[in-house]
């Protein structure tokens, strides 16, 4: 019997969990669970034959290599920071690993001996990174095999509530890590490729500058641009590409109101806030703006941002209750964005029968036989509960065919990599087709980078 070793039971598991499961008989698997929190695993999997549920401490160096070196093959679904010290055993033990998250400078350090060791270290497999990369170099390996160039590449993704849950004014829930979305943009300038040019959108402008989509049966939806676009530029193969744009898909307005916080500085991650567990909402907001014996603090915000009463806006801040002087932060030493995100869970946390939403978009322009053509392809994909989501099938089924991928011998290129080449993404683009994460492509007259408000 082949021994899988999971560490880290997360929300994106569940359909991981199931597929090794499911295929545990016909591949003669056995499933090892290694996780802090063990009562969570049991109610997933129950009294099943095939799996053991250990307490795992990753930090347990002990613990962690003895449960490391009883694996055929282990996979990381630990925040990325931890994958590291998993990695040096595997490399240790010659174990071949499999992580959905970027790949780090440490771990790409462990490349040579990898592949010294014959070993597979996979990365980057969950949905985006992971499907976005699949789904776009089939298409542009195909174009390429045709005799084309690629002239435009833009991509964007977006974890949103599905359209029957959807019954806020923001259009939005967290459905992932509230954290991600509340620093999202941070850190530098996004940058991009225009028509051969380098542009770039520092972060208080990141959120007024804003591309429109369309998905058939879905709508219209914006992007903001991803801090860095160029970053899978050579990667690709698309080192002499005019246009190179990925970005972050949200409903439209979104963007429009959340540059509200960012032009406050309630997004701000850098410092923390004196007293703050003993403010009020109120209070908070009330800390960026200027001082007034007789102005409300909802008046001097519509003053300071130049919000009108009747704007759409308003009403979106006042559903979230931001000017509640009951309602208190009870963060101590928070920063302005511990403290927004607390706010925003308030109510952007899924009910529990709402249903989550994966929708991807990419865009093709290439050069074939001196015409200029263009290829439009999205996917959607709808959570079916709280416990089975899209963002958990969109991210663990890929690591989990990945996975067996590996055991059985079909993928084989030795090194630490990401899923670009045919050997990866072609069966495992085929097997999510029978679960429903497949594209719908349309070939459209080019038009080149034509955003509609960038």
């Amino acid at each position: 019997m082949r021994n899988i070793l999971v560490i880290g039971l997360g929300k994106s598991t569940t359909y991981l969990l199931k597929y090794l499961l499911d295929k545990s008989q016909s591949e003669n698997l056995h499933i090892t669970i290694g996780d802090l929190n063990t009562e969570h695993a049991k109610k997933l999997v129950g009294q099943h034959k095939q799996v053991d549920i250990i307490q795992l401490d990753v930090f347990n160096e002990e613990h962690r290599k003895q449960a490391i070196q009883k694996a055929d093959i282990v996979i990381s679904m630990l925040p990325a920071r931890f994958h590291i010290e998993v990695a040096k055993d595997c490399i240790a033990y010659n174990k071949n690993m499999v992580t959905a998250s970027y790949i780090s400078p440490e771990m790409q350090a462990l490349d040579e001996e990898a592949k010294d060791k014959g070993l597979i270290f996979m990365n980057e497999i969950g949905v985006d990174p992971g499907i976005d990369h699949m789904s776009a170099m089939q298409v542009i390996d195909r174009i390429r095999a045709q005799g084309g160039k690629i002239i435009l590449f833009e991509s964007f993704t977006g974890g949103l509530v599905a359209p029957e849950s959807d019954n806020n004014l923001w259009n939005y829930k967290f459905t992932w890590n509230p954290r991600n979305v509340v620093t999202a943009g941070q850190g530098g300038a996004a940058k991009f490729l225009q028509e051969g040019t380098y542009k770039y959108i520092p972060y208080n402008r990141l959120f007024r500058r804003t591309e429109f989509i369309d998905i058939e049966d879905y709508g219209r939806f914006e992007v903001y641009a991803n801090r860095d676009s160029l970053k899978y530029q050579s990667v690709y193969g698309l080192n002499d590409i005019k246009t190179l744009y990925r970005g972050t898909i949200r409903r439209v307005g979104f963007s429009r109101a959340w540059n509200i916080f960012v032009a406050l500085g309630m997004t701000d991650d850098s410092y923390t806030i004196d007293d703050s567990e003993h403010m009020s909402y109120r209070d908070f907001i009330n800390s960026f703006l200027p001082y007034s014996p007789t102005d409300s603090v909802e008046l001097k915000l519509r003053h300071q941002l130049k919000i009108d009463q009747d704007d759409i806006m308003w009403d979106k801040l006042l559903e979230l209750d931001i000017f509640s002087s009951t309602k208190q932060v009870e963060l101590k030493k928070a920063t302005p964005a511990q403290i927004l995100q607390k706010i925003l869970m308030d109510s952007w946390t899924l009910d529990e029968e709402d249903k989550d939403m994966i929708v991807m978009y990419h865009k093709f322009g290439y050069e074939l036989n001196g015409e200029k053509y263009q290829i439009d392809s999205n996917m959607v994909v709808l959570g079916e509960n709280q416990t089975y989501t899209a963002m958990s099938k969109t991210v663990g089924l890929p690591v989990a065919i990945a996975t067996l991928a590996i055991l059985n011998g079909k993928i084989k290129t030795p090194g630490v990599q990401i899923p670009i080449t045919k050997e990866v993404y072609t069966p495992i683009l085929k097997e999510l087709e029978t679960y429903g994460i497949q594209f719908k492509e349309e070939d459209v007259p080019y038009f080149g980078y034509n955003p509609l408000n960038i």
